[in-house]
């Protein structure tokens, strides 16, 4: 297993435009009731640097990972997603959710189907089946369906995610943790999102969804480069 020391090395530079594109964001904070193509500009930038991230390690890297591929994959819709979501007063909510279901369709097909681990899937399932419980009495409409099926994806995509994460049987690498942690917060963020827009205002809502967002997809982003990190400590030893 790659030490966490290694990581920090090998993949701190890469991540430097990330970390000053989410600074950008939260220094200039800029209004959400302004929709404009600067602001989508800005909240998207992380996440282009994240793509920039994943493309740093090479052609080859991607061609030889499906995984990755899919992870890049999500990240362009993710993208998608985020610009549709500036403008979601003006009509484009549904448009946003569409884009992040296909992330966590993506994202859950990269953390594979191995372990099944049941348990994991059993307790994901009551948390996500609580937290529309929770939504229920305040959706109309489509959103009935839309949020519930919604939960359901991301919830499918955190349960492949937790799954992979063997602590038990040291069964376990940094990647699989990451996973796991960037799986839990885009969860954390998604229903703080709900929460602040269906059910009542959250205090903060926009800094917690946004640093618990950035903060998932970069570690999604790292769960994607554990092989050529491997190969590279093999070559060492």
């Amino acid at each position: 297993m790659v030490s966490p020391v290694t990581v920090v090395k090998s993949e701190g530079p890469k991540l430097v435009p990330f970390f000053k594109a989410t600074c950008v964001y939260f220094v200039l904070w800029l209004p959400t009731s302004s929709p404009s193509w600067f602001s989508a500009l800005i909240k998207c930038l992380p996440i282009f640097c994240l793509w920039v991230f994943l493309l740093a390690h090479g052609f080859s890297f991607l061609g030889a990972r499906s995984s990755a591929r899919k992870i890049l994959a999500g990240l362009i819709f993710s993208a998608l997603g985020d610009a549709f979501l500036i403008w979601q007063e003006q009509g484009y909510f549904v448009h946003g959710l569409l884009m992040f279901a296909i992330t966590h369709i993506l994202y859950s097909s990269a953390f594979g189907m191995k372990p099944l681990n049941v348990r994991a899937g059993l307790v994901i399932t009551a948390v996500s089946s609580l937290s529309y419980l929770l939504l229920y009495p305040y959706l109309s409409g489509p959103f009935t369906y839309l949020v519930a099926v919604y939960i359901a994806l991301i919830g499918f995509m955190g349960w492949r995610a937790i799954a992979g994460l063997q602590l038990a049987n040291d069964l376990w690498t940094w990647t699989k943790l990451s996973a796991c942690l960037g799986a839990v917060l885009f969860m954390v963020s998604d229903l703080t999102i709900a929460v602040n827009k269906f059910c009542f205002p959250v205090p903060h809502s926009r800094a917690i969804i946004m640093a618990t967002y950035y903060a998932a997809q970069m570690l999604i982003a790292l769960s994607a480069v554990e092989c050529q990190d491997a190969e590279v400590s093999r070559k060492r030893i």
